[in-house]
């Protein structure tokens, strides 16, 4: 099966197209396959990947109680194929990449400054009402268990071990989290994300 150039014509090998991969015609346009349609269920839990240019922004998401895989030095490529086996919207500042993989979930981030850019995301996915802050690790993106002080003995500081009760415990890198002044700055970044809705 080939893929014809819209402007001349020529035909290319549907194998060139995987993914969604675009590429230059001699002829100097773009060609590429039509965007897949992922179909999502309405109730279904919004699930991202950042690339490389937008760890903060998947912190921020991950605190948020949100599902956001990010690896710092991904190749597009691989973003895009990952992105697609796992059902996830590609968050990018990159603005050529819509035009290089012609998948439907890519999110051309406009907003330079962190708490913009996570402004923007949740106004345009609508997610205030979908936080969960806290209940996911900022730093693999593992769902957090509850774990009682006595069970982190030596992963987290003795006075937050006797004053603490329970905690929470990431069960991929083992990361111990606690409620404590970073917490309220958290909820009051979010609170003044929400206001400016």
């Amino acid at each position: 099966m080939s893929v014809p150039c819209a402007r001349c014509g020529r035909e290319y090998d549907v194998t060139l197209f995987e993914f969604g991969r675009t590429l230059w015609c001699t002829c100097g346009s773009r060609v590429g396959l039509e965007p897949r349609v992922r179909r999502v269920a309405a109730d279904a839990e919004l699930r991202f990947s950042a690339d490389a240019m937008l760890g903060k922004l998947a912190r921020w998401l991950r605190l948020l109680g949100f599902d956001c895989a990010y690896a710092s030095d991904i190749a597009d490529a691989e973003l895009v194929q990952r992105a697609i086996e796992q059902g996830r919207v590609i968050l990018t500042r990159d603005r050529a990449l819509p035009d290089e993989w012609r998948v439907s979930d890519i999110c051309v981030v406009r907003a330079e400054k962190t708490y913009e850019q996570l402004g923007e995301i949740l106004r345009r996915f609508e997610l205030s009402d979908a936080i969960r802050l806290f209940t996911r690790c900022s730093e693999c993106n593992r769902r957090l268990n509850s774990a009682a002080a006595a069970e982190l003995k030596g992963r987290a500081p003795a006075r937050i071990l006797a004053t603490q009760d329970p905690l929470q415990a990431c069960p991929g890198c083992g990361r111990v989290y606690w409620s404590g002044s970073h917490t309220r700055r958290i909820q009051r970044v979010v609170e003044q994300l929400l206001a400016g809705e």
